[in-house]
């Protein structure tokens, strides 16, 4: 499992971010890797922090924008719909020869796609709940997200984007995840 650490433990909106700036990074590492195996090393990374950290976000961080947000319902459902197309594109990279051109290609698109949702959630979601919530808040929806990281599926479900599926359905996928991650990573 890929390292979700980022420094600013005690403000989810930061946070967040960084975890945005770290997903821009992985990004620049898949398509850097100087060899297949490095490449799928580190796709692997990358896709496991995306999963974990849109569920994570499904199950903390849009509920409580619905909450507080003016036109938070709609500005969810906007994220929740690029989630869903994000999650449809992460599962064909994943059958995909990570060596091939096609794949590349692909994930070029998918970069950019990730890219303009992340900035989409930092201006739409992520600042003006900072700007609701007090300190204190912040902090225990860090704790919160991090938490729904440590138990959230580590690849893409797509139709899995809402709080109640991600509660009902997520750690019974997220134990097949992991069991197929370890099981992967014994047979290279």
């Amino acid at each position: 499992m890929t390292k979700t650490f980022v420094q600013s433990t005690d403000d989810v909106v930061k946070f967040l971010k960084d975890q945005h700036n770290l997903i821009k990074d992985l990004f620049e590492e898949v398509f850097s890797a100087s060899t297949a195996e490095a490449r799928e090393k580190a796709f692997v990374e990358l896709r496991q922090l995306l999963a974990v950290h849109e569920t994570a976000e499904e199950m903390v961080v849009h509920p409580r924008v619905r909450r507080e947000v003016t036109d938070g319902d709609e500005i969810v459902d906007a994220r929740l719909h690029e989630e869903h197309a994000a999650k449809v594109q992460l599962s064909k990279l994943e059958d995909m020869d990570v060596d091939s051109d096609a794949f590349l290609t692909e994930l070029t698109k998918f970069r950019e796609a990730v890219i303009d949702h992340a900035e989409h959630e930092e201006h739409e979601e992520f600042d003006k709940l900072h700007r609701k919530l007090d300190a204190d808040e912040l902090e225990r929806m860090v704790k919160a997200v991090q938490a729904a990281e440590a138990i959230a599926p580590t690849r893409p479900h797509p139709g899995v984007e809402s709080a109640g599926l991600n509660f009902a359905v997520g750690p019974f996928a997220s134990m097949l995840d992991r069991a197929r991650d370890l099981i992967a990573a014994a047979m290279r």
